[in-house]
Parts: C-alpha cells; sequence; structure tokens
C-alpha cells in the first residue's frame, strides 16, 4: 500500500504559505505505510518538531491496479472516499528548504498521515470535484475547504502519477489542503467532516 500526496494544489493554500511558482503538473510526494494512524488512535507530537501542522486533505482509495490511466477513465478506479490530515513538521521543513534539501521527513513520519473513515462516493453525492470538507479543532471550525477549487482535479492527479508508479487497490491518495493550516498542540481533539458527515475523530497527545 502507498501513501501518495498532492502539494500545492489549492491556490489559497499556496498564498497562505506564500508559494508565487506557477503550476503546470501536480506536485507529488510519498509517506511510508507506517505514517498510516487510522481507527481514531491519538497522534503523538513527535519530539524533533516545535511547529507541528495539520493540512485537511480529502482522500481517494485506488480499487484496481492501473498503469497509465487516461484521465478520462481515472473515475474508474476509485470508490470510496474520507477525509485525512497531512501532518506536517513546520519548522523541519523550513529548515530543510532553506539548506536545498528534500524535506520528505517532516511529511512521512509515524503517524503523519491520519484518516478517516471511508464510505461510498456515491454516498455523498458521487461528484468527486463538489465536495465540501472542514476540520474541528475543540470544537470549533478552524479549515474549510471544496474540491471545486483544486488545482489539478482527483481524475488528473489520478492520470499524472499513474505514468510514474503503478497504482494498486488499498492505495491512498491525499489530494492537497486549502487555506487555514495551522499548528496542535497536546489536547487538542480533532474532528473531519465530508459534506458535514464525520469521518475523522482523533486527540493529539
Amino acid at each position: 500500500m502507498k501513501i501518495i500526496a498532492v502539494g500545492m494544489n489549492y491556490a489559497n493554500h499556496n498564498k497562505e504559505l506564500q508559494h508565487t511558482l506557477v503550476l503546470s503538473e501536480p506536485v507529488i510526494f510519498m509517506k511510508p505505510d507506517s505514517a498510516l494512524l487510522k481507527n481514531g488512535k491519538p497522534f503523538f507530537i513527535p519530539d524533533f518538531s516545535s511547529e507541528l501542522h495539520y493540512e485537511t486533505e480529502v482522500v481517494v482509495k485506488i480499487n484496481k491496479l492501473g498503469k497509465n490511466i487516461d484521465e478520462q477513465f481515472a473515475h474508474r478506479y476509485y470508490g470510496e472516499i474520507t477525509v485525512g490530515i497531512d501532518f506536517t513538521a513546520r519548522d523541519l521543513q523550513q529548515s530543510l528548504r532553506n539548506k536545498g534539501l528534500p524535506w520528505e521527513i517532516c511529511k512521512g513520519f509515524d503517524g503523519a498521515a491520519t484518516i478517516g473513515v471511508f464510505i461510498a462516493l456515491k454516498d455523498v453525492g458521487g461528484a468527486v470535484q463538489n465536495l465540501d470538507f472542514q476540520l474541528d479543532i475543540d470544537g470549533r471550525s478552524v479549515q474549510k475547504g471544496n474540491t471545486s477549487d483544486m488545482l489539478f482535479t482527483v481524475d488528473r492527479i489520478i492520470a499524472y502519477v499513474s505514468r510514474f508508479v503503478t497504482l494498486k487497490t488499498g492505495d491512498l491518495i491525499y489530494t492537497g489542503t486549502p487555506a487555514g493550516v495551522g499548528r496542535v498542540e497536546i489536547g487538542n481533539h480533532l474532528q473531519g467532516y465530508l459534506n458535514n458527515r464525520k469521518l475523522l475523530d482523533f486527540y493529539v497527545r
């Protein structure tokens, strides 16, 4: 099982982090399977970061083997969806970027890919590019988005990624985060919603 993630896929998030690069193709990175955190288990803040950020994302699960998938057929390769958190050690990321070094470890550490309960896409309307999602922390809404604002659609992402790596049943694609990312602290209660359905619920320890 692979965890594939898309960076810089919402213009408003790029603006808040002062990214000015104009993209012609999706920005892809991967997380190891040991990053996956599921079943409502708590997230433990690692000792190597003092600025740990949440990034709420819609997550798509691949349902069959595929290579060099044409964009017009990409919708056949997924049917379940949820929300997840792409946790980022922002201070570590900035330090590595300043040195011109790869920054995968700031997003690929254990527990950095929190995942909610998967549901059928048809159960939330079936339109993958028109889904509201949000994150609440301690009962307060901190991040909201709609998949219609993606710079690169889910189908475009699948077609692009499958040029380079074979997609397999069970692979997960984190599709990017909108504006509103921020820090988490010990004791925070995080709840994620997709079209007002709560699919993610866990605590930070």
